[in-house]
């Protein structure tokens, strides 16, 4: 076990210890890292939920359930079994009055590990579960909470949340949670750029032409469609995830890679970002909904289909253009995009360089030069490929072709990628935020993103339909076009 990955002794306590995200993601990546042996033994897992289940009743429950997502070669039999004896459930009605008597007592077993609060429930939870941690006595120095998006709805409920968990937990221990900053290639985007000479000084106006950042999912909201509906994608992917990859790729160099350091440079990007307001926003935006249409071959439902033909103008397409209105990047669009029902599932940044200056090979005009694409992928398959120009081996003249420096990560390292969740779990033990969202990194954000709520509101405008199984609404085309520049839709 390499002591660098190695946790304290900690009492992990998840809210919500039954619902789709516990099972999917926290234990799946808790189990990974016991198995990885990163888990002190004295480590204890508590799932609180309304279920009614006992110790025994939920480590069948999690037995069932693990092998479906987890990777089959990761399975074997010593690690479930020492992973499941780690686990206790405790039933709470949050929203109830009585006394949380087991936990507490649970708790107390323990005094000195850390304790990780992890709300895997609805936001509108996260204060009163806060506040009855306080009247139980259950926050000390060593306490963490954890905090699942979304923050809110818009500004003023996000105020709300961060005012009433702050009530309790300081600063420092709130962990807001955005698990595309735990991914591999992400976190990789930084070393990328200050790690290697060659970059830094072409990462801004006066090299790089655009920039475009892409999340887009073939699946549609299925059996979330009533939440998603409350939601939308501006609210669901733009407002954080797409925006924390933003700021990623446009902050100046932090003095040094801590907790606070790169938090300061992701909010003044934020604070720089150039309001999309009133006619702004038709022009800069464009929202889609998908209809039926064929994914993989198969047709699927539309979006009021999935909500039994409920009219709606909830949208599950967004693109936009941004400007980050600063020396480095003036000038420089950042388009944006996410979905769900589209023809492929990716989640990329891309960074279009300039074209050349001037072509020196005879009969190659300007144009026919292809400018330099760097492409950073963070789902599926991570990789990183630089696509550069190169001359195509044969005599007889010079035939240019671009061609791509390929970084794929399962090629390259034969260590196992860790999920963004076995990351990030492990920084919330360590104490280390660095990768979370700090409360004014959240407010900033929203206070960007919500005039876009506005106007589109205001407008009265239907969102755009698209077919599933498409690219999305032809207006997407045309918002990056009428700039001259055109989507990358390229498998790396």
């Amino acid at each position: 076990m390499s002591a660098a990955n190695s946790l304290a002794p900690c009492d992990i306590v998840v809210f919500g210890g039954t619902g789709d995200l516990a099972i999917r993601k926290l234990l799946p990546a808790l189990y990974l890292r016991d198995r990885d042996g990163h888990l002190d033994d004295a480590t204890r897992i508590v799932a609180v939920s309304r279920a009614g289940l006992d110790d025994a009743g939920y480590r069948d429950k999690i037995a069932a359930e693990l092998r479906g997502f987890v990777p089959e070669d990761c399975h074997d039999t010593t690690s479930e079994e020492r992973f499941l004896a780690r686990l206790h459930h405790i039933t709470i009605d949050i929203a109830g009055q009585d006394p949380w008597l087991e936990l507490i007592t649970r708790l107390s077993e323990a005094p000195d590990s850390v304790r990780v609060f992890y709300l895997a429930c609805a936001p509108r939870l996260f204060g009163p579960v806060c506040q009855k941690l306080s009247e139980a006595r259950l926050v000390n120095e060593q306490s963490r909470v954890v905090l699942e998006k979304p923050i809110g709805h818009d500004l003023a409920s996000a105020r709300a949340i961060n005012d009433d968990v702050g009530a309790v937990f300081a600063e420092k221990q709130i962990f807001r949670i955005d698990h595309y900053l735990g991914k591999e290639t992400v976190q990789n985007l930084l070393v990328l750029r200050f790690a290697n000479a060659l970059l830094e000084p072409l990462w801004n106006s006066g090299a790089i032409d655009h920039v475009q950042i892409t999340a887009s999912e073939t699946v549609g909201t299925g059996s979330r469609a009533g939440y998603y509906d409350t939601s939308g994608a501006l609210r669901d992917m733009v407002q954080n995830h797409l925006l924390q990859l933003l700021c990623l790729v446009a902050m100046e160099p932090p003095t040094r890679l801590d907790r606070d350091a790169v938090r300061d440079e992701k909010l003044k990007v934020l604070q720089a970002l150039r309001p999309l307001e009133g006619p702004d926003v038709l022009r800069a935006t464009v929202r889609g909904q998908y209809a039926p249409g064929l994914v993989d071959g198969e047709p699927v439902a539309g979006y009021l289909d999935e909500l039994d033909g409920k009219p709606s103008n909830t949208e599950t397409f967004v693109a936009l253009k941004a400007e980050v209105g600063n020396w480095r990047w003036a000038g420089v669009p950042f388009y944006l995009r996410t979905g769900k029902r589209l023809e492929r599932r990716a989640s990329e940044v891309v960074v279009q360089f300039n074209p050349v200056a001037h072509s020196i090979f005879p009969g190659i005009a300007d144009e026919f030069i292809a400018p330099n694409r760097l492409v950073i992928r963070l789902q599926p398959d991570e990789a990183i490929r630089l696509h550069l120009v190169t001359k195509e081996p044969g005599p007889g003249g010079v035939r240019l072709r671009q061609v791509p420096l390929n970084l794929s990560f399962a090629e390259t390292f034969e260590s196992r990628l860790p999920d963004a969740y076995e990351r990030l779990l492990g920084d919330v033990v360590r104490g280390d935020p660095t990768l979370f969202m700090r409360r004014d990194e959240v407010e900033a954000a929203w206070q960007w993103t919500e005039p876009i709520l506005a106007a589109w509101e205001q407008s009265g405008t239907r969102p755009k339909r698209y077919a599933a199984g498409t690219s999305g609404p032809t207006a997407a085309t045309a918002l990056i076009e009428r700039d001259g520049r055109t989507w990358h839709e390229e498998d790396v």
